[in-house]
């Protein structure tokens, strides 16, 4: 297969260097053209520390685009819809895998959305590649798992067949509004996962973010049309366990700084990466609001990030509303 990466970041490199082990033919993009070169003059990645392989071919050129079977999507949720109108030729068989999480802010659409209005693509071509997989340990080969999800179970897959080998195995799934959901919202139980721990909260707090977290982030869902059992699996639960709980995560890290008192600006500055929860966060804040979705813990995430909300404050009121049943 012929297969193009968008996005020569962590995860964008990680998942190009799975494809080029699985003896696929392999692009990877990158807006950044002095970016592109020290890639190609180096073969390492700076942020990954690790060697990439060199069968991988680089651009950021949107020239060739129409010879490619597969286009891999793993920049920005914010920046996709740009990202994909530059493009602008996509023919009928292309497969588009999304491997960004997150909702657009403006549109408050899933990717999978996003994709539909900007490549005219039947939905059966659009698939979201999501789960519990932090890049550092995939490049490394360290055992995991994720999801392959569309509409269309047959392409899901394909894409599965794709992407699996001995140490990256792939699920698939038909629910792609389910997984897509779950992957986007567990980015900002971890950003209140992270807090906990920089107030000084322990693993009480922590087990009672996840566990509620699950049940918010399923409510959205199924009002959305999503399956009830997608969230019991690897891009549910899965994935905001190993948000929530580990260092790679960067929404957890942000987390991590704002209980420890520092401000959202100072944090993303000294991170120098694109934080995936911040901006969902204003749009989940949005979308709750408007499909009735009772959401404390994002709700009180979106108060933090953006009204200046004292983080043991947020705390203190979620442990004080009414008390209801489970």
């Amino acid at each position: 297969m012929n297969v193009i990466v968008l996005g020569a970041g962590t995860w964008g490199t990680t998942l190009a260097k799975v494809l080029n082990q699985n003896s696929h033919s392999v692009t990877l993009w990158h807006y950044n053209s002095n970016f592109i070169k020290l890639l190609e003059q180096n073969r390492y990645h700076p942020k990954l520390k690790v060697p990439i392989s060199e069968n991988i071919m680089f651009t950021s050129d949107f020239k060739e685009f129409e010879k490619f079977d597969i286009l891999v999507i793993a920049v920005p949720t914010q920046s996709i819809r740009q990202v994909l109108n530059e493009i602008k030729i996509f023919h009928k068989d292309l497969i588009v895998v999304n491997a960004s999480k997150g909702i657009e802010v403006s549109s408050l659409k899933t990717i999978s959305k996003i994709i539909k209005d900007t490549t005219l693509l039947s939905e059966k071509n659009i698939v979201a590649l999501y789960g519990p997989s932090h890049a550092e340990e995939v490049a490394r080969k360290i055992p995991t798992t994720i999801v392959s999800a569309c509409t269309n179970i047959s392409t899901a897959r394909k894409i599965q067949d794709t992407f699996s080998n001995q140490y990256f195995r792939v699920y698939s799934n038909d629910d792609i509004i389910g997984v897509e959901i779950g992957g986007a919202v567990k980015n900002i139980i971890a950003i209140a996962a992270g807090i906990t721990i920089g107030i000084g909260y322990g693993d009480n707090t922590i087990s009672a973010l996840i566990t509620r977290g699950i049940a918010e982030i399923k409510r959205l869902g199924i009002e959305m049309g999503a399956k009830d059992k997608t969230f019991l699996g690897l891009s549910g639960i899965g994935d905001l366990i190993v948000t929530a709980m580990s260092t790679h995560s960067r929404n957890r890290t942000l987390g991590f700084e704002l209980g420890k008192g520092k401000k959202i600006n100072e944090v993303i500055d000294n991170m120098g990466m694109v934080v995936e929860g911040v901006q969902t966060s204003k749009a989940i804040f949005k979308l709750a609001k408007k499909m009735n979705v009772d959401m404390p813990i994002c709700n009180n995430v979106y108060q933090i990030l953006y009204n200046q909300k004292n983080p043991t404050l947020a705390i203190k009121d979620l442990m004080s509303r009414k008390l209801i049943d489970e």
